[in-house]
């Protein structure tokens, strides 16, 4: 019970930060804040799907595989608006 009560807080928060960097994102333009909120929210929609699992099942490497994509995502745009412009 309190696992999935936990679980409910992360998808609630990952959410609301990716709706924050989205609004971000469409004020400024800047694909930085795209990128953060692509990330936060396919880290929510992961933790969405880990609900209903059951406990063998989130260790399987596809959980693992989504954030992995997701952290990329985030060391992407790190890398994106720092590299020297022509």
């Amino acid at each position: 019970m309190l696992n999935t009560t936990l679980l409910g807080a992360i998808v609630m928060a990952s959410s609301v930060i990716g709706l924050f960097f989205l609004r971000f994102w469409r004020s400024t333009g800047d694909r930085f804040f795209l990128f953060f909120a692509l990330s936060f929210i396919i880290d929510a929609l992961n933790r969405l799907a880990l609900g209903p699992a059951t406990q063998t099942e989130d260790n399987s490497p596809f959980y693992y595989l989504i954030r992995l994509v997701s952290y990329g995502l985030i060391l992407f745009a790190i890398y994106d608006k720092n590299r020297p412009r022509n």
